[in-house]
């Protein structure tokens, strides 16, 4: 979040154009689309903490680059354009390996107690990282890139530490001509054949879609409520302290019954939270609707994070994994890229009110598409759904 949050101010300071905001996430989503055959398969050939490991020493290498290209003092954007590409392709690697890797540590009766502390470490990140970055940033714009560059080379020194519980292998079948493609694809047919997946993944793509305010936070921050870097950092923050004060409270008290209205309400309040963001003029109401609607996303991002690690192989983890990504990268930089063309067209406050009310209807809309899915109660239920192989999930608690 600190690269994320440096580089669309950096961006915005140095072009004033929110499209070029939306053109970021773009530039951040496309290899994840482009290589989602190859990276779901190569989490799921390889051991997915190496894969970790380099993909985020890529990363770290990407923040240098940007560190660099800012001390030379030139103002073209294209070349940071090009670096995020580059951060895009080691992410899309990053991104299938590392949310398969819970499922491998833990049983599935453990694993709702793991995404949910795991979630709650990623939103204490949400919020230091935005308030470090519009700090470092307001003292030299060098700094933000620097810093990522030396955390990223701990963090992925320390993923080859994280001990895995032993499982057995599918026997791998000889190859044949056209294998390769037909075993890449087997994500997408996965996702295909069960509703309920299918249900979850394009929830998410579509509300986060045209709920995608947060990219256009550096316009809404300068030009209509007023505040400087700091404060942008802050409202950034807003959303980790929304985010990490509900996951603490689902770390104690996970979500057990009702898991698929009670992620179709949370969409539906993402999106009223996010049409009062658009509406205020105010900073304090805009934190506290940051707070809230990131609050609310967060319930979706623990029941999605829990559901579909469940309701799939081992053997086929890595793939469906990568097709999630794939949608959920949509719906976070296809839509910072929606929110800034629409930007440019009807202004922030208008934009992003217009997202709001357009992901209460996609609820709406879900609930009334997927009854499997809203009629989902324990997240047992779906494990049982799975071949016998899993382990011990119908009789656990979750």
């Amino acid at each position: 979040m600190t690269t994320v949050t440096a580089l669309g101010k950096q961006v915005y300071d140095l072009t004033g154009r929110e499209l070029d905001l939306g053109l970021l996430g773009l530039a951040e989503f496309a290899p994840a689309a482009l290589l989602v055959l190859v990276t779901g398969s190569v989490a799921d050939r390889f051991d997915r903490r190496r894969v970790m490991a380099i993909s985020g020493l890529c990363e770290g290498g990407c923040a240098l680059l940007i560190a660099w290209y800012v001390h030379t003092g030139r103002t073209a954007v294209a070349p940071i354009f090009a670096i995020v590409v580059c951060f895009g392709v080691a992410r899309a690697f990053n991104s299938p390996a590392s949310r398969s890797l819970p499922a491998d540590v833990v049983g599935a009766e453990h694993l709702p107690w793991l995404v949910a502390r795991n979630s709650m470490a990623f939103q204490v990140a949400l919020i230091v990282g935005p308030v470090l970055a519009g700090s470092l940033y307001a003292v030299d714009h060098r700094l933000p890139y620097l810093a990522v560059a030396a955390l990223t080379l701990v963090s992925a020194s320390a993923t080859f530490f994280i001990a895995l519980q032993p499982r057995q292998r599918a026997p791998r079948a000889e190859r044949r001509p056209g294998a390769m493609l037909h075993d890449a694809l087997a994500g997408l047919r996965v996702v295909r054949r069960q509703p309920i997946l299918l249900g979850v993944i394009s929830l998410d793509l579509f509300a986060v879609l045209f709920g995608g305010a947060i990219a256009l936070l550096p316009a809404l921050a300068e030009d209509r409520l007023g505040v400087g870097s700091v404060g942008f950092g802050w409202l950034r923050a807003a959303g980790g302290i929304g985010a990490a004060a509900v996951m603490l409270g689902l770390a104690r008290r996970p979500v057990t019954r009702h898991v698929g209205r009670t992620l179709l309400v949370a969409v539906g309040a993402f999106g009223l939270f996010t049409v009062v963001l658009g509406l205020t003029r105010t900073f304090a109401v805009a934190f506290v609707a940051m707070v809230a609607l990131t609050g609310a996303d967060a319930v979706s991002v623990f029941i999605r994070g829990t559901l579909v690690p469940l309701a799939v192989t081992a053997e086929t983890r890595g793939r469906v994994l990568a097709v999630e990504a794939v949608f959920i990268g949509a719906s976070n930089e296809l839509g910072a890229f929606e929110s800034g063309v629409a930007g440019e067209l009807l202004g922030p406050a208008g934009a992003v009110v217009l997202g709001g009310l357009a992901t209460v209807a996609v609820a709406v809309g879900w609930w009334a598409l997927f009854p499997s899915l809203r009629r989902v109660d324990r997240f047992r239920d779906v494990v049982a759904a799975v071949p016998a192989d899993r382990g011990p999930g119908p009789t656990s608690n979750v």
